[in-house]
């Protein structure tokens, strides 16, 4: 099942702009306001609830995610917020949801990477999961890119961009982060 996406964005960095060396900026903003784990306070969130991105077809986006990916379809009603509209959920674990709407008649455009919008979603499965979606992904012809054998990029049915982490909850590239 490939996806069949408008246009799918690109990974990697042989497409972007400067790489400056900012390591001491970097660390002047860890020095500023990251407070040793001790010492932090607690967030005042409980979780994410879920993510909502936008759906061109729901029947594909349910075959992408619940066939393909392996996240159950959890509930499927009219979005609150705009008459017509599908609003539907799919488990990503540890009681997180992504969920979709899909806005008939709204005539909304392709993917675009502004400032403050979404970038791509990072979802945590075990390196087992991993290996097996990778496949998965490979045999419905899904393009790729894979970083550091932990991270696979690509894009969903709608040019959304996904990534596959098999590092654990709360860790990247062997830190903790949370």
């Amino acid at each position: 099942m490939a996806t069949e996406s408008v246009s799918t964005p690109s990974f990697g960095t042989d497409h972007d702009g400067d790489h400056p060396d900012r390591d001491a900026e970097w660390e002047a903003l860890r020095a500023k306001h990251i407070a040793p784990p001790d010492s932090r306070p607690a967030s005042s969130a409980r979780g994410q609830h879920h993510q909502a991105l936008i759906s061109s077809d729901v029947e594909r986006t349910i075959a992408f995610y619940q066939g393909l990916l392996e996240f159950p379809l959890t509930e499927l009603f009219e979005n609150r917020d705009y008459e017509g509209s599908t609003h539907f959920f799919f488990d990503i674990g540890n009681g997180n949801a992504l969920a979709f709407f899909d806005f008939p008649g709204l005539g909304l455009e392709e993917y675009a990477e502004v400032l403050g919008g979404h970038h791509h979603l990072a979802i945590s499965v075990t390196r087992e999961n991993w290996e097996r979606l990778k496949g998965k992904l490979a045999d419905a012809g899904v393009a790729t890119f894979e970083v550091a054998e932990t991270s696979l990029y690509f894009a969903g049915p709608d040019g959304e961009r996904l990534e596959l982490i098999a590092d654990p909850l709360g860790e990247m590239y062997g830190m903790t982060v949370l």
